[in-house]
């Protein structure tokens, strides 16, 4: 085997692809990542507070997602890739394993997201949409656009992160399915989309309700997660793996309330789209005829560096830029204007023969590029083209025009200091024998930490296995776990038993919370709505907490009050409630988790009837609870 992948890893090495759907994975993970922390900074008192706004035990919290938002912007827009991509895999470790998010507010995802975030630590996320490339080629202005060559990287760029993250996610996943019921009987999608605390806003009883469709899309989701690995990089099935993956994650996404992990897996498909399919797609945005030629002087160290940041975000290339000193007396229409006065400004020329200058330049520019229409609207504004006019003709007139040396031709370039280059290209290039066997080795042992975790949990604690009764078993034990906390911390490899038997089997209540004011009338608190369903923005970490943690098949009393403490302080606080002066409802309501197929089985758990099991109130920032000792035996 190590040799097999030696040899492939010294093939798909050479093989140089576009970076187009690298740079758009680091996009894509750079948002999720930003609506996520937006999320902990929204919920960060529920989630950080022992007592939400009455303990506050973390102050600094708001300070740091802060600074993470910041990294995960720099991480959107490409800008000190390198830089950004650490910081970020740092914040994601020290959050997850150093609060209460892994304890009790677990997002389904954060794992997944330390697993995608290392890999991109090694991946070429700089080399398309980004800031940075653009920064590379302003340390050189006096190169031309058109002399940048389109990036391109290794296709194990695309294959390592997809085979590791993806791949041996899901045959994990799939071991701990063929323990379920549901499963088995292709009922896997269906019964947790049956659930009212796990369904989104958008009703899909349409879907639910056919069984032959449900039953197709399980038994579809085991064989695709069960070969994945396997084929996923073959030519002929790859398109096959990105349309049922990115359908899957999809529906996951929009039919249930866990949308972040949805979101964060759906990421991973740009690396699956066909690299044909990128250029098809480039050609079929690009316009077959530039809409407006810019002409601007090549000897200007200003003009060269707008020129090459205009052209880097005019990605439908609408806009040719020419030199004016050679091309302008190629076009009749600006042949009439002195070289001396058009090395002044910028100048450019439509279709129709028009002739811009100065500011009306830049509004053409800005409309001609299609999306950026709107700051061409704004800047030919009464008023505001006024004031942009003088701005302009200020920097225009104090520019300072240098004739172009040889110093300046041969700039020094930005180096390229990611670990992609240093490892992927300076050291391949060097030794490219040595270099693939590293890699065989590395990925030897990620499949021997996914091994680990897979055979620990999908089939000794799932057999329940003891393993004290032999000594050299019990170290082997001992061993194993020390391995599964570095892997989980530093990889993301964990067990990937999501809604299984084990979570379903005698899930059948769930709570909700009502309050009274001084008005007297009864309202429900925005969480748990009458039909039982989360509302938003209680979904992702919040729903997990609730559904996962507080609201089990076996509900414990301590863990409960704890929940219901936190929700009660933290909606009290947001909606404006005088706690002391309210008093809290707890509401339960019977509903059925079948390991069958049952006709509107959404709509039955919804109709089923609330009752009130107890109360809580807060007295002097102190909670009181009239609860049943056994919620169990109700």
């Amino acid at each position: 085997m190590y040799q097999v992948l030696c040899a492939k890893f010294a093939a798909l090495l050479a093989k140089k692809v576009p970076a187009t759907g690298i740079g758009l994975f680091r996009l894509f993970y750079g948002l999720v990542t930003l609506q996520e922390i937006i999320f902990l900074y929204y919920f960060n008192h529920l989630i950080f507070d022992p007592i939400p706004f009455i303990d506050v035990e973390f102050p600094t919290i708001p300070f740091f997602l802060c600074l993470w938002g910041i990294i995960a912007g720099f991480i959107v827009i490409g800008y000190r890739y390198q830089f950004a991509v650490i910081c970020n895999y740092i914040f994601w470790i020290v959050f997850v394993n150093f609060t209460s998010m892994q304890r009790d507010f677990d997002g389904g995802f954060d794992l997944f997201m330390i697993g995608a975030g290392f890999f991109l630590l090694f991946m070429p996320g700089d080399r398309a949409f980004s800031v940075d490339s653009l920064r590379y080629k302003l340390s050189t202005p006096f190169t031309h656009y058109s002399s940048y060559a389109k990036p391109t990287v290794s296709v194990l760029a695309y294959y390592l992160p997809v085979a590791i993250c993806l791949g041996f996610l899901y045959f994990d996943s799939d071991i701990h399915k063929m323990f379920a019921e549901h499963w088995r009987n292709g009922l896997g999608p269906w019964l947790p989309s049956t659930q009212p605390y796990y369904v989104s806003a958008i009703d899909m009883s349409f879907f639910l309700n056919n069984e032959l469709l449900q039953k197709t899309i399980g038994y579809t989701i085991l064989v695709f997660q069960f070969t994945f690995i396997l084929f996923f990089a073959h030519r002929c099935l790859r398109i096959v793996y990105l349309l049922i993956g990115a359908g899957l994650h999809l529906g996951i996404t929009l039919s249930l309330n866990i949308y972040p992990f949805g979101m964060g897996m759906l990421i991973f498909y740009t690396l699956l789209v066909p690299f044909s399919w990128w250029r098809s797609i480039g050609n079929l945005l690009v316009a077959k005829q530039s809409a407006l030629t810019v002409f601007y002087d090549r000897q200007c160290p200003l003009c060269n560096r707008t020129v090459l940041i205009l052209n880097h975000f005019d990605v439908f290339h609408c806009i040719d830029f020419k030199n004016a000193q050679e091309y302008a007396a190629n076009y009749p229409a600006m042949a009439a204007i002195n070289q001396e006065t058009l090395l002044t400004d910028l100048y450019a020329l439509d279709h129709s023969g028009r002739i811009y200058s100065g500011l009306d330049t830049y509004i053409q520019i800005f409309l001609k590029m299609r999306y950026l229409a709107l700051f061409g609207i704004i800047l030919s504004l009464p008023g505001i083209y006024s004031l942009a006019a003088r701005k302009y003709r200020s920097i225009a007139d104090s520019r300072s025009r240098i004739a172009c040396s040889t110093e300046c031709l041969s700039s020094i370039k930005l180096p390229d200091n990611t670990y992609y280059h240093r490892f992927f290209e300076q050291y391949a290039s060097l030794k490219p024998k040595a270099f693939s066997r590293k890699l065989a080795k590395i990925m030897l042992a990620f499949l021997f930490l996914q091994l680990n975790s897979s055979i620990h949990y999908g089939l000794i604690y799932r057999f329940k296995i003891d393993t004290r009764q032999n000594p050299v078993v019990a170290s082997i034990s001992q061993g194993s776990n020390a391995i599964l906390t570095v892997s989980q911390t530093f990889f993301g490899i964990a067990p990937h038993a999501l809604y299984l038997h084990d979570h379903f089997a005698g899930y059948d209540r769930i709570l909700a919370i009502t309050y009274t004011g001084k008005d007297g009338v009864e309202h429900w608190l925005p969480f748990v709505n009458e039909q039982g369903r989360l509302l938003a923005p209680n979904w992702g970490r919040v729903h997990s907490m609730w559904a996962n943690i507080a609201v089990t098949p076996t509900i414990n009393n301590t863990r409960l009050q704890k929940f219901i403490m936190k929700v009660t302080a933290f909606w009290g606080q947001k909606i404006g409630l005088n706690l002391d002066d309210t008093v809290f409802h707890i509401k339960m309501k019977k509903i059925s988790s079948p390991t069958h197929w049952v006709y509107d089985q959404l709509h039955l758990n919804f109709a089923s009837p609330w009752i009130t099991i107890g109360t809580v109130k807060w007295n002097n920032k102190q909670i009181s609870y009239n609860l049943p000792s056994d919620i169990n035996s109700l």
